[in-house]
């Protein structure tokens, strides 16, 4: 009998989370843009031929900063698409981990780590339920980071303020509420720039203690280490496994 059984590898994840803040930054850095072009548009006035969308289906030719606006939108869509794919790839390696060093299985199954964010009611807060479960795993009785609450909490009035992250409506729309009431539209803005901004500081809190204890399982020789094309495995005895 083998003295030994190996568990799942211990994935790297200093490069995913340099992926992911260096996405969260794009993403608030765009989102900021934006608001810029809100302001402008705000400070600009609806011309006197009135909104973009005339309704019943006619719309007037665009000024030349509504059509950099739609430029804005159309960028800041895809770095959002783009910061939303990278988190997650990263959230899903971290959690991976964390489930083979605590050996407990997640409160969460595997496809709320997707699901979570776009299941109606459960998206308020099972994304956060998952960050938590994943510290708590990786690092056993430490406090959890005040990032979080503060990464979720702007999540929320980012995302469900109706002029955010969810929003629906055209771009010419929002172009509409620029010039007609622009302060719940810069209120969404910061929220969301906001949130990117307490995510970064999130993913390196939990990249710094999931990291932390790995290295330190390896220093007490708490199993062996294989450092594998992709990243280091564990390995403890077949006692301990059943």
């Amino acid at each position: 009998m083998n003295d030994h059984l190996a568990l799942p590898t211990l994935h790297p994840i200093q490069g995913a989370a340099r992926c992911a803040i260096a996405a969260l930054v794009l993403a608030g850095a765009a989102w900021a843009v934006r608001a810029v072009w809100q302001i402008q548009l705000a400070a600009a006035g609806q011309p006197p031929s009135g909104p973009p969308d005339q309704g019943d289906g006619l719309h007037r030719t665009l000024t030349a900063l509504e059509d950099v606006y739609h430029v804005v939108s159309s960028l800041g869509d895809a770095a959002t698409v783009l910061c939303a794919v990278v988190f997650l790839a990263w959230l899903w390696r971290v959690r991976g981990n964390a489930r083979i060093l605590s050996g407990q299985r997640p409160r969460y199954a595997e496809p709320w780590v997707y699901a979570g964010w776009i299941v109606p009611i459960a998206n308020l807060w099972i994304p956060r339920g998952i960050v938590v479960d994943i510290h708590r795993a990786s690092a056993p009785g430490e406090r959890m980071p005040r990032a979080v609450n503060w990464w979720w909490g702007l999540w929320l009035v980012g995302a469900l303020s109706g002029t955010g992250l969810m929003y629906t409506g055209t771009t010419d729309a929002v172009i509409a509420r620029a010039y007609t009431d622009v302060s719940p539209l810069l209120l969404a803005d910061a929220a969301v720039v906001g949130a990117a901004v307490a995510g970064v500081f999130v993913v390196r809190a939990l990249t710094a203690v999931q990291q932390n204890h790995m290295h330190e399982l390896l220093r007490r020789g708490a199993g062996s280490s294989v450092l594998g094309p992709s990243g280091p495995a564990r390995a403890i005895p077949s006692s301990q496994a059943r």
